[in-house]
């Protein structure tokens, strides 16, 4: 009997690598396939994430069907061994939790992932996008980071520092799964 394929979530601020990581993880992963959150359109969840953060950040709020009828269709993939999933809740979204075997945390120091968001998001917008994306961090967004290393942070089975080269993180994350899902 086959066994069914291994999730790990992969989690981080916005800008703290979560997609590089992925990205480089499914290369090294034996018949593996990879979900992006942000590939979703989620119905009947918040709209506003600092209000919602300023609300206590119920993880429940989200409706995440869509990427759990995907997970669940993944899962009797009898070719696949790993599903890794680009999702920044870990274990805090009460159905999702029953579908990941692993979760890690990429700690990304918040100036870093902010220069990333901003070298990522404002190649040709013009300077006053730039200047209103960081007032809104600064007024209200930098409270959804925070929120995630309180609750994200601790609620994951690995953290590895954000600052070190993926291929490291990646790496790391290669000898969890070994030696955690093997």
């Amino acid at each position: 009997m086959m066994q069914k394929p291994r999730v790990i979530s992969i989690a981080a601020v916005s800008g703290g690598g979560k997609t590089t990581i992925t990205n480089q993880l499914l290369s090294k992963l034996n018949n593996a396939k990879a979900l992006y959150f942000d590939d979703y359109e989620f119905q009947n969840c918040p709209d506003d994430i600092c209000e919602w953060v300023e609300k206590g950040a119920d993880y429940n709020e989200w409706n995440l069907l869509p990427l759990i009828k995907d997970v669940q269709l993944l899962l009797k993939d009898n070719s696949l061994e790993y599903i890794v999933l680009d999702y920044p809740f870990a274990y805090l979204h009460n159905e999702m939790r029953e579908y990941i075997d692993m979760t890690i945390y990429i700690d990304t120091p918040l100036d870093i992932a902010m220069a990333r968001r901003i070298l990522r998001n404002y190649k040709e917008n013009p300077i006053e996008d730039i200047r209103n994306d960081l007032t809104n961090y600064l007024v209200r967004g930098r409270a959804a980071y925070l929120e995630m290393e309180r609750t994200v942070k601790p609620n994951s089975d690995i953290v590895i520092q954000g600052y070190f080269n993926p291929s490291f993180i990646v790496e790391r994350i290669l000898e969890e799964v070994t030696n955690r899902l093997s």
